[in-house]
Formats: C-alpha cells, sequence, structure tokens
C-alpha cells in the first residue's frame, strides 16, 4: 500500500510539473482592476461569502491561472462564468491570478460532528479503500503546494468542496489531468466521506 501511495504521488509531481502555466508573470496591483467584475460572486478581495462561490484569495497563482485558462477554453464548464473570460488574453488572466492568490484568505468552521471523519481522511487516507491521504498534495494545513499547482484547500466552502469532489466523482468535472488523479482518488468516496472532507476543510487552517 505505502508504495501505492508513494507511485501516486510521483505521478502527481509528474503531472504538476506537466501541467505548468507558461512564462507569463502576473501583476497583482493590474489585476486588481481587471478582476472587478469577479467581485460580483468571488467578492472584491477573494473571500466569498455564498458558499457555492470558491474563495479565490490565498488560492495558489499556478493554479487559478490553470483554472481561468481550462473554464476560458472549456476544458472546464462553470455555467456562472460563461463568457466572461472570452476577451481576457493570456496576461490578463495571469494578472487576476496574481491579484487573488495576493490576497489572504478567510477560514469557516467545520461540523464537530464531522471533524474526526474528516481528519482522518484528511490526514491518513482510507486504506482499505487504497485511498491516499489527502496531505500528500494538499499539505496537513490544507495550504496546497503552490509551486506544483496542487490547490489551497483550507478554510474553502464546504458546499463548493462537496460539489467539486461529487462532480470528479462523476466525471462531471474532468480538468485533473491524463492522470485523472482526483477522478481516481474521487471515485472511491461514499456520500458521507465527502461531506465529513467537505466540512472538515472548511474549518482546516
Amino acid at each position: 500500500m505505502n508504495k501505492l501511495i508513494v507511485s501516486l504521488l510521483l505521478t502527481l509531481g509528474v503531472t504538476g510539473g506537466a501541467n505548468a502555466a507558461g512564462t507569463i508573470v502576473g501583476d497583482a496591483a493590474a489585476g486588481q482592476a481587471k478582476a472587478a467584475v469577479c467581485g460580483a460572486c468571488h467578492s472584491p478581495d477573494g473571500n466569498s461569502v455564498a458558499p457555492n462561490f470558491p474563495k479565490l484569495a490565498g488560492q495558489g497563482e499556478r493554479y487559478l491561472t490553470k483554472q481561468l485558462h481550462d473554464i476560458k477554453d472549456g476544458k472546464r464548464t462553470v455555467l456562472e462564468m460563461t463568457g466572461l473570460l472570452t476577451n481576457l488574453g493570456d496576461q490578463d488572466l495571469a494578472d487576476i491570478a496574481a491579484y487573488f492568490a495576493s490576497q489572504k484568505g478567510s477560514v469557516g468552521s467545520a461540523d464537530p460532528a464531522l471533524v474526526e471523519r474528516g481528519r482522518a481522511l484528511f490526514n491518513g487516507g482510507d486504506l482499505s479503500k487504497g485511498l491516499p491521504a489527502c496531505t500528500g498534495c494538499h499539505s496537513p494545513n490544507g495550504a496546497g503546494i503552490a509551486t506544483a499547482g496542487f490547490p489551497h484547500l483550507g478554510g474553502q466552502h464546504a458546499q463548493y468542496v462537496t460539489k467539486q469532489l461529487t462532480d470528479f466523482r462523476e466525471g462531471e468535472r474532468t480538468n485533473d489531468g491524463d492522470a485523472t488523479t482526483m477522478r481516481t482518488i474521487a471515485s472511491k468516496l461514499s456520500n458521507k466521506d465527502i461531506q465529513a472532507l467537505a466540512s472538515y476543510i472548511q474549518g482546516l487552517h
């Protein structure tokens, strides 16, 4: 089992490197003005108050840039963002990503009844299901690995996390690379597992 986990993490590392965004450097100051329209759903500083819209504040710049490109190119479907990125160039997307990455993220709270199960899954996975720990890619405090493009999860809305994990599990979200890492992991999660993980992540910092 340990060999399986190590192999998976090595694959993730290789995949993360292959998915690196271009060499364009984002300008956070320029991105603030360009991100004005984003504030309607994600709040001006990226700390969305609506549980169905993700918090972008403090998210890794590389990850944000990739998601913006994937949404613009149709590799990731987000109905609420239809057409919003059409007229934005690579520099614009890099600047927006840099702006939100520079903001301080907020943290929510976890349901006490779900904390133990959520913590166990996040930190240790579930060997009986062949499920690796989330910490390998998202770090013990949920900060992710920005340089590898692995997203910051700590403090993210539970409702949003639940939807993303469910979408990965059901094949509704497929922009996790050729290694299908998140789809493979999510396929091993029950609804109760997802609920516990999402709640734990919401309070993680």
